[in-house]
């Protein structure tokens, strides 16, 4: 019980500070915060997007193994 008296009496505090003159005049507004992370979250879609579609373009570009030659078990490299 004492946990949630302590975090009652912090809220009411700084609650009691928000509403001082001094901290409505700083300009500080939770509305073009909201504004600019919403911005953020479309810019990080936007790319993630973007991303994704030229990865999976790339990923289709490459053809499958074993595509046009019989494969003789050798090392391509011819280290065995």
């Amino acid at each position: 019980m004492s946990v949630i008296a302590y975090l009652h009496t912090a809220l009411l505090i700084r609650l009691a500070e928000l509403r001082r003159d001094g901290a409505r005049d700083r300009g500080d507004s939770p509305v073009p915060t909201a504004v600019i992370i919403f911005g953020l979250v479309a810019a990080a879609l936007a790319v993630t997007v973007a991303v994704s579609r030229s990865v999976s373009d790339w990923m289709d570009a490459i053809p499958e193994p074993g595509g046009g030659g019989t494969d003789t078990g050798a090392d391509p490299a011819g280290l065995d």
